[in-house]
């Protein structure tokens, strides 16, 4: 009997010290990575060849995924927002002009593209309110199959943005 409560004691004492083992556990969730937009309102016109640069408050991470938006109208009380590269077409079926950008860690070169930029209405090409988004390389592994980028709306909301800052 002495031998049963001696190893009755033993496999308690086991199973206790097994409850007071510390283990550190690394946070997989990225709680401080914050997405961004900035807006402004531009023209292109021959003098900026059809091209506007805007430099970032700060730079990005080169992880980070850039989107560009240009109001397109208002429907509903609500803004339209157009996902670039956006590209108008004649009748006929040709490229008339198009919207489209790149970017670095420091700024965004939006620019027009076409055969006869000049001859575009001033509707497309004179106070253009821009929109880019910041989204961080930790949302753009998920973000492929689970947001539709040409709803600004979604992206919006899918990643938690609540302000956006007028760049001047």
């Amino acid at each position: 009997m002495r031998k049963i409560t001696l190893l009755l004691a033993f496999i308690g004492m086991m199973s206790l010290q097994s409850c007071t083992v510390n283990e550190v556990r690394e946070d997989t969730i990225d709680n401080d990575t914050i997405s961004q937009v900035y807006e402004v309102t531009r023209s292109f016109t021959p003098s900026n060849n059809f091209s506007t640069l805007i430099a970032f408050p700060q730079p990005i991470f080169n992880s980070d995924m850039v989107l560009v938006y240009r109001l397109a109208g208002v429907s509903g009380g609500v803004d339209v927002w157009k996902l670039m590269p956006e590209t108008y077409f004649f009748p006929d079926g040709t490229l008339d002009f198009g919207y489209d950008f790149d970017f670095t860690r420091f700024d965004a070169n939006i620019f027009m593209h076409g055969f006869d930029l000049a001859g575009v209405s001033p509707n497309f090409r004179v106070n253009q309110v821009l929109r880019i988004v910041i989204v961080p390389g930790f949302f753009g592994k998920q973000a492929a199959t689970s947001t539709s980028f040409n709803d600004y709306h979604e992206v919006v909301r899918r990643y938690g943005i609540q302000n956006v800052t007028k760049l001047p």
